[in-house]
């Protein structure tokens, strides 16, 4: 009966202390770097000798599921050609819209940009690095004879850019986290 006296208070103690302690921690925990929604991509592509520019347009404002997204090309590619081409990304989910590329361009050593060509005779090179490395909202676009297919624009969140043709644009041995894929139907006349 004397010990059960003593370690009562004791245990009461402990238990106390617990609960003190335990509802000091936070009960969500916080996400490194929660990826953003983005529900628009325009690639913008201006011809580097004149002319109208041709927009690739893709808009999703409800994000994944819901309804199906709106993809649009303005106009078909000149044949021959060299255009610049220039990325704009933005969450139209929030009012303002909140500007994705500024966040790509803060952050862009942890993002690259792969353009894949399916049947259209296009080619994509980078013209913007950071630092070191290709990230691809800035780049250039060169037409050949007349055709048509796909263009496709896959951005990844840290992606291997030291991996074997990665700088060069091949997304083969890229890893990382695919934020944004969509394919444009092309035509080079």
């Amino acid at each position: 009966m004397i010990l059960s006296n003593r370690i009562f208070p004791v245990l009461a103690l402990l238990f106390a202390s617990l609960f003190v302690f335990s509802s000091c921690e936070k009960d969500d925990p916080e996400i490194a770097n929660e990826e953003e929604l983005i529900t628009t991509l325009t690639y913008t592509l201006t011809p580097v000798n004149g002319g109208d520019a041709v927009i690739l347009s893709f808009k999703d404002l409800d994000g994944d599921g819901g309804n199906a997204p709106i993809i649009t090309t303005s106009s078909a590619l000149r044949a021959n050609t060299t255009y610049n081409g220039t990325l704009d990304l933005l969450n139209e989910a929030e009012s303002p819209a909140e500007n994705i590329t500024e966040e790509i361009a803060e952050e862009d050593d942890e993002h690259q940009f792969f353009f894949q060509a399916n049947g259209a005779n296009i080619t994509v090179e980078y013209t913007d690095t950071d630092g070191t490395n290709p990230v691809g909202l800035e780049t250039r676009v060169t037409t050949g004879e007349a055709s048509s297919g796909t263009l496709t624009v896959i951005l990844r969140h840290e992606p291997a850019k030291d991996a074997a043709g990665v700088a060069n644009g091949d997304i083969t041995n890229a890893g990382g986290e695919t934020d944004i894929e969509v394919s444009f139907n092309v035509t080079v006349e």
